[in-house]
This record gives C-alpha cells, sequence and structure tokens, in this order.
C-alpha cells in the first residue's frame, strides 16, 4: 500500500537534512557508507511510519525515495521486510511518544521528531555498517577510533527541524567541479532529491547497472578530489552556485522537453526540479538568480496541460489553448522575477523568466508583445551568449521584423558544430520557411529534423508538419 502523500513528501524534504547531517559528522570520506545509510532509515520509515510491512501491496510508492534501498543480505534484508531492530523501535517509539506532534501532519506513525528519528535509525546503520566493516577487513583498531558508540547516537530529539540545515552544503557537493554534468545530475537527484537508482535510471532512460556505475563513480571522484563538507569559500561560491543552478536546470529541462523516449515530457522530474529550487530559495531568498530560475520552472511548467492534445501530439506555443496554462503558477512566477529584477543585476535565468512572463501575459499568441521579447533576447545575447540563445532569438526576429530577418540569423548558426546537426535549428529553419512561403525549403528542413531527433513526439509533430504541407501542395 502506498504511504500518505504527506509520507513521502516529508521523507523527500528531510532526506538530504539527515544526509547532509551524517556526512557533517562523520567525515564526507563516508559520504558512501552515509548515504546507504540514509536510504535504510528511509525505507524503515516508510515501512513504520505507514503502519505497512514491505511487500504489502505495491510497497512504498513509486516515487518513493527508498525503493531501491541497500540490497545485501542479514539486518539490511531484515529491515526491508519491515523487522526493523529493537533499536528502531524504541526510537521510533521515543519519539513517537506523544502521538504524532507539531508538523507531523497527522499521520499515523510519523513521530514527533522525524529528523531526529531518521538521524538515530541512519546513525545506527552506519554504526552497523562500520562494525561489520572492522569484523571482515580485521581492521578493529582503525575503525574503533571512528565507530560511534552508542553514548555518541544523537537522542531522537537533539536535532530539530530548526537545527542546522545542511541541505545546502550537500547540493554543493553534489555538483562539485571534478564531477561531469551527468555525474552532478545523478548525485543530486539520488543524494539531494531522495530519488532511487532505479527511478533515475528510468528517468534518463538508461540501465539501473549503468546508472549505478554512474553514480557510484561519482562518489568516488568527490572523495579522490578531496572535497570537503564545507560551504565553498566566498570566493568559489559564486561559481559554484552557478554549476548548482545549471544541475538544476538540466533536470528541469529534461522532465520538460525528454530528449528521448516516447513521451512529450516527465513530470516527475519537473515536480522534482521545482522542488529542489524551492528548497535552494529558501535557502537563497536573496539571490536574483536562484528566484529568476525559480521563476523561470514556474512559468514554463505552466503551460504543461496545453503542451499536448489527445493524442499525445507536440502542440507548438502559438496553438494552445491558454486557457489550460496554469494561472496561479504564472501569478507566482510573475511576482518572483518582477521582485528578484527590481533588486538585482539580470542573469541569464532572470532574463528567460521575464521572456516566459511576457509570454504568460498575452490572452490570444497574437496579443504577444514580440518587440519585447526580441529586446530581451538581445540583451541575453549579449550579456550571456550561446547557440540557443540565438536559436529562440531568431524565433523572436521573425515574429517581430518578418521570416527574412529570422532565417538571416538562423545562418550564423549553420557552421557552429554543436548546432549545425542539431534537429532544433533544423525545426526552427522549417517554421520560419514555413512563415516565408517557401514550401519545399520547409518539407526538407522538417523531415531533416525529424530523422535527427529522438524524441517520439517531436518526430510525429515534425512529420506531421511536413505531410499538412505536403498535402497543400501537391
Amino acid at each position: 500500500m502506498p504511504e500518505p502523500p504527506y509520507v513521502e513528501d516529508l521523507l523527500r524534504t528531510l532526506a538530504p537534512q539527515v544526509l547532509g547531517a551524517l556526512v557533517r559528522r562523520y567525515g564526507h570520506g563516508s559520504f558512501d557508507a552515509c548515504e546507504d545509510a540514509v536510504q535504510e532509515a528511509l525505507l524503515a520509515a516508510a515501512v513504520q511510519w505507514t503502519g505497512t510491512a514491505a511487500g504489502d501491496g505495491d510497497g512504498p510508492g513509486e516515487d518513493g525515495p527508498r525503493e531501491d534501498g541497500p540490497r545485501e543480505s542479514g539486518p539490511a534484508a531484515d529491515r526491508a521486510a519491515g523487522n526493523g531492530t529493537a533499536e528502531d523501535w524504541a526510537a521510533a517509539d521515543g519519539a513517537a511518544a506523544d502521538g504524532p506532534g507539531e508538523g507531523a501532519g497527522g499521520a499515523a506513525g510519523v513521530p514527533e521528531n522525524p529528523r531526529g528519528w531518521l538521524l538515530t535509525v541512519a546513525s545506527r546503520r552506519l554504526a552497523d555498517r562500520w562494525r561489520s566493516e572492522s569484523a571482515r577487513r580485521d581492521r578493529e583498531a582503525a575503525v574503533a577510533a571512528r565507530d560511534p558508540s552508542p553514548a555518541h547516537l544523537p537522542a531522537p530529539d537533539e536535532d530539530r527541524p530548526g537545527d542546522r540545515d545542511d541541505t545546502l552544503t550537500l547540493l554543493f557537493l553534489c555538483c562539485h567541479p571534478a564531477l561531469t554534468s551527468p555525474s552532478q545530475v545523478a548525485l543530486t537527484l539520488r543524494a539531494v532529491g531522495g530519488l532511487t537508482t532505479a527511478q533515475i535510471a528510468r528517468a534518463f532512460l538508461v540501465p539501473e547497472a549503468t546508472m549505478a556505475q554512474r553514480i557510484s563513480r561519482a562518489k568516488q571522484r568527490i572523495r579522490a578530489a578531496g572535497a570537503r563538507f564545507a560551504m565553498p569559500a566566498p570566493h568559489e561560491r559564486d561559481e559554484r552556485l552557478r554549476a548548482v543552478l545549471h544541475v538544476l536546470y538540466l533536470i528541469f529541462n529534461e522532465g520538460y522537453a525528454a530528449s528521448s523516449g516516447p513521451d512529450l515530457q516527465r513530470a516527475g522530474l519537473v515536480a522534482e526540479a521545482i522542488r529542489l529550487t524551492r528548497e535552494l530559495h529558501r535557502l537563497l531568498p536573496g539571490d536574483g538568480e536562484v528566484t529568476g530560475l525559480l521563476a523561470l520552472m514556474l512559468l514554463t511548467d505552466a503551460r504543461r496541460a496545453a503542451r499536448s492534445g489527445p493524442n499525445g501530439l507536440l502542440v507548438p506555443l502559438t496553438e494552445q489553448d491558454r486557457t489550460l496554462w496554469d494561472a496561479a503558477a504564472i501569478e507566482e512566477g510573475t511576482r518572483l522575477i518582477t521582485e528578484s529584477l527590481s533588486r538585482s543585476r539580470p542573469g541569464p535565468y532572470q532574463l528567460q523568466a521575464a521572456i516566459a512572463a511576457v509570454h504568460a501575459e498575452a490572452a490570444r499568441p497574437e496579443d504577444t508583445d514580440w518587440p519585447q521579447i526580441l529586446a530581451l533576447y538581445r540583451l541575453l545575447a549579449h550579456l550571456f551568449p550561446n547557440p540557443m540563445v540565438t536559436l529562440n532569438q531568431a524565433v523572436a526576429l521573425a515574429m517581430a521584423e518578418g521570416p527574412a530577418a529570422g532565417l538571416d540569423l538562423l545562418r550564423t548558426l549553420d557552421d557552429d558544430p554543436h548546432m549545425s546537426g542539431h534537429h532544433r535549428l533544423a525545426a526552427v529553419r522549417g517554421h520560419l520557411l514555413e512563415m516565408a512561403g517557401d514550401t519545399d525549403g520547409a518539407l526538407d528542413a522538417y523531415r531533416r529534423a525529424a530523422r535527427t531527433t529522438t524524441s517520439l513526439p517531436e518526430r510525429r509533430y515534425l512529420e506531421s508538419r511536413a505531410s499538412r504541407l505536403n498535402a497543400a501542395d501537391p
């Protein structure tokens, strides 16, 4: 039986806080062991707090944070079967002695201090693991020095939600510059997002074993790089924060416009990206780019319900039913970006959010203020140039000044090694050639784009555009 949504949300929120606390207590060199211990604690909590036993029905929810907890036999397997140790039950009972307390939300079995409960259980798992390793490797003396005795374990009420929150430090650690972007994304989703390896693998359409290896290598690289579990020094912080924002942006984009596979979008990844960015915004409310990224995600995701038709076919922005747009998300995103731009120097996420806000203001496609959008793209291209900005600027230019101007700008991308074979360049060229009345050119561009995209919904959409043109011009 899936756990109540409150428990699932609570576990996801607490997972990075507990992991951060463990790594801070026992050292960044124990990241692997700490992460495994937290996963086991989450699994135990999902079973005990909801009063279910693993194996009942569907077990933990599909999007739960601990579906693929450690699978070794012995105590871990017992816990996975719902047989928590007496210590675990004592901790749970102690935390829940007064029943669901402040902030417990009313879900039966949730202790009064769920964070302290998780920290206690995870610490004991960690102690078990270290003791086991010590016995196997005959290194009792070395391990004993770092083995936390029960006397040093935190009491259930030692770390309350108001105590130190290490989520931000953990996020910076997962986005360490020694890692590649795919590894940063995977480790962030695992350690901060609380997603299981299987869930991350499904989201990125790779085998679970492949994703497990990627995450394992990421942890090894962090250890080899000598990373410390601490906030970067002030002179490094801005650069590291940009990496964090980029990772969150990548997660969102992969969810909003899946790069491959049968689905147009992956709502789970979008929701996770927004949740993590909200958390970052909670920790850094005065940072303009953090606010801008959250606003951009909200304003973009607000169109989700209108982006596909009944048959799953992609619906372009100019043809969407705007009454389906999420008005609450638009209101929040617009408020955030308005406040942000009024108090900080604009960065790339703020400018993109401002563009999205202008689109959101238009009740009908013909009401879109394309000159304002073009001006924002020109500023974005001037301050933060990249080929994708140029591509979008060409669309705005075509809408504001005519397709010939947009096509001229597109030609500047033909020699770009990152864009020349990209299906989006061909797709945009197809649209602009269609606007210009060049049917043959548009047909060729649409077909080329359809051949190169790895997204099935996009391929069907591009093929439908080509078919429509072909039928109109026999």
